[in-house]
């Protein structure tokens, strides 16, 4: 199948007269634009090039392609442009779904995306638990969100976004081996967010679950609502929190001191997802915005725990 990209490096070949200097034009190293041409020769059963000393030249057969192949990348880039101009003119609120510790992740660089893609439209970021937030889809309220799973999907269509491992964090890293394990959660003194939703929070089940399962009870000695609340109570070495990696490394430099992280045996995640109802029409802005937080989160759990 011929590509846009095979069509624009042999554009590129042919006013250069050489795969190299194309290459350097399009920012591409000289094997892979070859790769491109070789494709594109496969793709149209003809050879487009002849060596003759450090260049080529296009042969009839590419000659008779170039005007297609420009015309084809003309449209885009008018397709581009348009699609640029309408982006400009949408109005009104743009509404989105977020997980409660979206704003640990990515709310902000999302509403300079936003921002910058939509300049003339209104901004609602929804959500302070993924709970209220799925409701908030499940009843039409939403078009989309960016939730932490589970979620039940009778009337909801999910598609995974990336995961983020659940960890123990303590500002004394002496207090833990290696892992820590259910026996160790159920002896351990701990603070935990989350504390309206409770029993109802997920990560919550999960962990009074494991304790469980070893005869144990999951007893948190502090309770608070939000996880930044969570972090400066076991930096300050008062309890010992559990939450996401990603959300400790980006708030490490505000805390008093630092924080040391442990996998939970067995291992913890958390998921994210996309949500939507099944069927739904979700309209151009709104695909847009779920582009963007997908990448966004992708790119945050990536650097943060690679």
């Amino acid at each position: 199948m011929v590509t846009l990209h095979q069509l624009r490096c042999f554009v590129a070949t042919v006013e250069h007269g050489s795969f190299t200097k194309a290459a350097e034009a399009l920012g591409l190293a000289q094997p892979s634009l070859a790769q491109q041409i070789r494709l594109l020769e496969r793709g149209v059963s003809a050879t487009l090039f002849q060596r003759v000393g450090r260049g080529v030249v296009p042969t009839e057969a590419a000659l008779a392609l170039e005007g297609h192949a420009r015309q084809a990348l003309d449209a885009v880039e008018q397709g581009s442009r348009a699609v640029a101009s309408a982006d400009q003119a949408v109005t009104g609120t743009i509404r989105f779904g977020l997980f409660g510790a979206a704003h640990l992740y990515l709310e902000t660089q999302l509403v300079a995306d936003m921002r910058a893609r939509f300049p003339s439209a209104r901004l609602a970021l929804i959500g302070q638990n993924s709970m209220d937030t799925i409701e908030l889809v499940r009843r039409g309220q939403l078009e989309a969100a960016l939730v932490a799973l589970p979620v039940d999907d009778s009337v909801l269509h999910v598609k995974p976004v990336t995961r983020d491992e659940v960890v123990y964090v303590t500002a004394d890293p002496d207090r833990v081996q290696q892992f820590v394990t259910p026996t160790d959660l159920a002896a351990a003194t701990l603070v935990l967010s989350e504390v309206t939703w409770g029993d109802a929070d997920f990560t919550r089940q999960q962990l009074r679950s494991a304790v469980q399962s070893v005869g144990g009870t999951l007893r948190a000695a502090i309770e608070v609502e939000n996880v930044e609340t969570a972090l400066e109570v076991a930096a300050l070495g008062l309890a010992d929190a559990i939450t996401a990696r990603s959300v400790v490394r980006r708030h490490q430099d505000k805390l008093s001191a630092p924080l040391y992280c442990f996998s939970l045996e067995p291992r913890l995640y958390d998921h994210f997802a996309i949500v939507c109802r099944h069927n739904a029409v979700i309209s151009r802005p709104v695909q847009a915005v779920i582009e963007m937080a997908a990448a966004r989160l992708r790119e945050l759990v990536r650097t943060t725990t690679a």
